[in-house]
């Protein structure tokens, strides 16, 4: 089945089965490996990308669901000046990630900012609880949102 969709701002055409994971296709057909291949089953938030701007688990897609389609993954994404913002954040924040869980947290965060506005801790968990992964304490999570924010806002509005 060929298949046409924009991957990271770039018109690509694939011949793949229809029924093959976006994944699988990342990982294998372009060498994105940003998003983790873990659960496969959609529990863990791993394969995290951006599908016409929306959060999605990219275990979960199929190929055939792509066509025509925009998906942005971490390495389209750490180009642009928003990345920078969460990246910063997250750094004066003191936040660590394990590496497994980073492409979920900063395009959660990323849909958070698009927001605008500062979340309770309860939103922000909430927003969180798809992703399995444990290695960020809830708090320090928090206090990186709000620095990317803070970053966000200065660097759109100057204050």
């Amino acid at each position: 089945m060929i298949i046409g969709f924009i991957l990271n701002g770039e018109d690509v055409v694939i011949d793949n089965k229809a029924n093959v994971r976006l994944i699988d296709i990342l990982r294998e057909e372009f060498g994105l490996i940003g998003a983790k291949a873990a659960c496969l089953c959609g529990k863990c938030g791993n394969c995290t990308v951006l599908m016409n701007g929306n959060v999605c688990l990219a275990c979960l897609i199929p190929a055939f669901k792509l066509r025509g389609n925009e998906i942005v993954t971490i390495e389209g994404f750490s180009q642009t000046d928003e990345y920078n913002d969460i990246v910063s954040g997250f750094s004066q924040a003191g936040l660590e990630s394990c590496g497994y869980c980073t492409s979920a947290k900063i395009f959660i965060t990323e849909t958070l900012l698009e927001k605008n506005k500062i979340l309770d801790k309860e939103e922000v968990l909430k927003a969180f609880n798809g992703i399995q992964c444990r290695c960020t304490e809830p708090d320090k999570l928090l206090e990186g949102i709000e620095k990317a924010m803070e970053i966000r806002q200065k660097r759109l509005y100057g204050r």
